[in-house]
């Protein structure tokens, strides 16, 4: 069964700016940058790699796109403090902001996860909206971007990225998710 927002594998990216590579002081920058830090967050990753592919499998989201993002916004948890982030304001492994759902679940549970991929969701179908004429992989890109700076921060393909973390997320999940989809994040 595949994704059916669009094939991961498929979408251009220019992955992690300098900024986001240096969280694990990397003197490189871009893809190569991006499929390290996923890389560093594999073992992590793994253990919740069950949940994430029957999540993936549910709601038809590639399991690769769901592990870049956890790898993006919470290193596969490692930067949680019992399971919150962001100041207090981001929950478990997707980082859920508090201030604009409600947190179901556990941490790093299936639940979480599950709510995650729906939020993703509903902000890829408001690109698809907003911009129907894109292909379906940018929309799923520019999706991927809504999900750190929100659907009306996406003006333009080429300048998605402007205005969220590190100028570079939607490029830096792609890649991160490129990279995970090699190493058996797939349904």
């Amino acid at each position: 069964m595949a994704c059916i927002y669009g094939d991961i594998t498929k979408i251009d990216t220019t992955g992690a700016s300098e900024k986001t590579a240096k969280q694990d002081k990397l003197d490189i920058k871009g893809v190569e940058a991006s499929f390290k830090l996923a890389e560093h967050d594999l073992k992590k990753m793994d253990q919740y790699k069950s949940i994430i592919i029957k999540v993936g499998r549910a709601k038809q989201m590639d399991p690769a796109v769901i592990a870049g993002i956890i790898s993006r916004e919470s290193r596969a948890g490692a930067v949680l403090v019992k399971g919150w982030g962001d100041h207090g304001n981001g929950f478990g492994l997707m980082q859920v902001d508090k201030r604009h759902h409600t947190p179901r679940g556990d941490w790093n549970g299936e639940e979480h996860v599950t709510q995650g991929t729906e939020i993703l969701i509903e902000l890829i179908k408001k690109i698809q909206n907003n911009f129907p004429s894109w292909s379906k992989e940018h929309q799923f890109k520019g999706g991927i971007s809504a999900y750190n700076a929100g659907s009306g921060n996406v003006r333009t393909y080429e300048r998605m990225d402007i205005g969220t973390t590190g100028d570079d997320y939607g490029n830096d999940v792609v890649a991160r998710a490129q990279w995970f989809k090699r190493h058996g994040y797939v349904i």
